[in-house]
Order: structure tokens, then sequence, then C-alpha cells
């Protein structure tokens, strides 16, 4: 039932979950320890993305057809992982060698410095030898904008948006139990309901994943029987970014990378390395008084993930991260090399980069 007690017809229903189960074209794939990306680039221009398929987040009050956001699910730079000597340090209660840095504010203007990278992480300093030592843990990672009355918003409400924001970020990425392969329900409840296209994404990324339907695109999600995360910490470092988008809403664009350290998940397991995750998110936080939202969700507009050592070409719907034994006979990736503690560089730009090609290659994990 929607807003001011009309309803979305039955018959539209269905055939919007209809057409959603056929697949939509371009999703992204999943990576492993090698950098994979989705054939769909992001559209060439600056400006909104192109739509992967058009869906109608929900239906506009006082006017006639749909309310349509373009959902571009583009999936991104998957990189391979290093031999064991080139492979730095990752999260988890250790790595505070040196100061931490502020909170990200704007785009870096260069890479993080790379002198230490020799260094290899272990189980009591699992991001030694890596940017990720000086970053923030979890949620204290991720900058929030000052909030300014914008939209149909209040100075208030923006703050209020800014802050669901990024906790459908820590639902999707910090959770213990999803990182640990559980169905993210509580950011999954934070997502408009009347998206159709979005909803049939979600039910079908969870029963069947594939390289249309991957749940890794917006959740990061371990096979808790295969590897297991080391201490408690996840190192983060990105920022939220606002403006006034279409129908009055408030726009909120996310850029963050995660690092994750992991050792297999056989007891005495100690060769430690990281899977290392990008993703960019943009959410339309709508007017009720426009469009057809439950109180407290956001519209899902776009969003495209960057990842290392987590799988390429697979698609269980678990993050995947390779171990020394396993690069031995891991093909190198076809695409571009990429720095995924690079922050400097836009996803949209690494993705023109790395055009049509699947895997690439890390300079440093």
């Amino acid at each position: 039932m929607g807003k001011g007690g009309e309803s979305i017809p039955d018959e539209e229903w269905e055939r919007f979950l209809r057409e959603a189960e056929a697949g939509a074209g371009g999703a992204p794939e999943e990576p492993s320890a090698r950098a994979r990306m989705v054939a769909r680039r992001l559209r060439e221009e600056s400006g909104p993305p192109e739509p992967w398929r058009s869906h109608p987040p929900a239906r506009p009050r006082g006017g006639k057809g749909w309310y349509v956001i373009g959902l571009l699910v583009a999936a991104a730079l998957l990189v391979v992982a290093l031999d064991p000597g080139r492979v730095a340090g990752w999260f988890g209660g250790g790595g505070g060698e040196s100061t931490p840095l502020a909170v990200e504010s704007e785009r870096p203007d260069q890479p993080p410095p790379t002198e230490a990278a020799a260094l290899k992480p272990t189980v009591e300093k699992p991001f030694r030898g890596s940017p990720a030592a000086r970053w923030s843990d979890g949620t204290a990672g991720i900058g929030l904008p000052e909030a300014r009355a914008t939209g149909w918003m209040s100075k208030e409400q923006v703050a209020q948006a800014l802050e669901k924001s990024r906790d459908f970020l820590a639902a999707s990425s910090l959770d213990p139990g999803v990182l640990r392969g559980e169905r993210p329900k509580k950011a999954i409840a934070l997502i408009n309901p009347h998206q159709p296209d979005v909803q049939g994404f979600l039910t079908t990324a969870f029963r069947s994943p594939g390289r249309e339907n991957d749940p890794l695109l917006l959740f990061s999600r371990f096979d808790s029987r295969k590897v297991r995360l080391v201490g408690d910490v996840i190192k983060v470092r990105g920022r939220i970014t606002y403006r006034e988008g279409k129908r009055g809403a408030v726009e909120v664009t996310t850029d963050v990378t995660y690092v994750y350290p992991v050792v297999r998940a056989a007891a005495g397991s100690d060769e430690v390395v990281r899977t290392i995750v990008r993703r960019e998110v943009v959410m339309s936080w709508d007017d009720p008084a426009e469009v057809f939202i439950d109180p407290g969700t956001f519209s899902l507009v776009f969003y495209t993930v960057e990842s290392t050592n987590s799988g390429c070409d697979t698609f269980t719907g678990y993050l995947t991260p390779e171990f020394g034994a396993d690069r031995a006979t891991t093909p190198p990736g076809d695409g571009p090399e990429v720095d995924p503690f690079d922050r400097s560089t836009s996803m949209e730009a690494r993705t023109r980069q790395a055009g049509d090609s699947r895997c690439g290659t890390a300079t440093r994990s």
C-alpha cells in the first residue's frame, strides 16, 4: 500500500518483479584474489549515471506515470592478489604503529606512500605494512559533511539522513553477522520497498547469486566455513557527500574503502591476507509527498564496487580471498594495474581505464 492510501496495481507489481527475476543486463561480478570488473561501464560523461535498468522506485503522488530513477549496477575493478612478499597489513585491533590520519573530507590528490609495503601482516598486527594501519576503525573512518537545509529537508532532517546513510554502510559492510555470511536484514530494511527492480535483484542475489545478481555489489560477506576475520576491527576510509536531487530529494553519495584481514577457517591458521573493498553507493532520500516511500528508507539510485583479493569470476555470494598457495596457480588479470588504497582516483575513472576487462592486478594489497 502506497502513501495516501493509494496502492500499486497488482498486475504492475507482478510485471516488474517478473522483469527483475529475468535479470537486468550489466550487473557487476564478484571479486576475488583478482580484481574483477563488470563489462558494463560507467557512463562516459560526468553527471548522473546511465541506468542499467530503469525501474520505478515509487509512484509519484499527484502525477501520471512512474517516477523513474536510473539504477546503474556497475561491477567494479577487482584486483589479483600479489605474491606474499608484497602483501601489506590490514585491519584488526592492531596496526597503531603510526599517527592515525584525520577523517577524509575531500578526495586526496595522491595515493598513500608505499615505503612500508614489504612488511607482512600478522595475526597480532594484521594491518602492518599497509596504508590502512593509519586508517580509523569502522564507521569512525567515514567522514560526514555538515548538514544544511536541502531540498525538502530541514537541516535537522538532512543530519538524520546522513546518519542513516552511514548506518546503511555499517549494516551492509561492517556488521559482524553479515561478514560471517548472514543475510543483511538491517541494511535491506533501509531500502525503499517500492522499487520492484531493486527488490527483485535482492531476492535473486541471495537465492541464486550470479554475474548479473551479485550480493557483493552492496554487501560484504565471507563464507565462515572457509575463512574468518582476524580480530574485530575493520579499517575504513571514505566520505559522504550530498546534494539536492530529483523532486527535491536529498541525494547522498558514499565512497568508502573497507579493509578486511582474514585467515583460513581451519584451526591454527595464521597466514593473514587482506580483502579490500571500495564501494560507491548513491541513495535518494525522497520526499514522501512526491514519491511513494516508507518512512526512514531511501531509494537506491546507483552502486558500484571495486574489490581486491575477493574472487574473480566467482559467483558464490561471498568474498573469496586467495592465500599464498592459491596464488601460485592463479593466472594474471587481463586488466590494468590498480592500487586499491589509492582514493585519489574516482571509481568512474578506474572503470573507464579498465574498459571491458574483468580482472586487473593489484600493485599492493
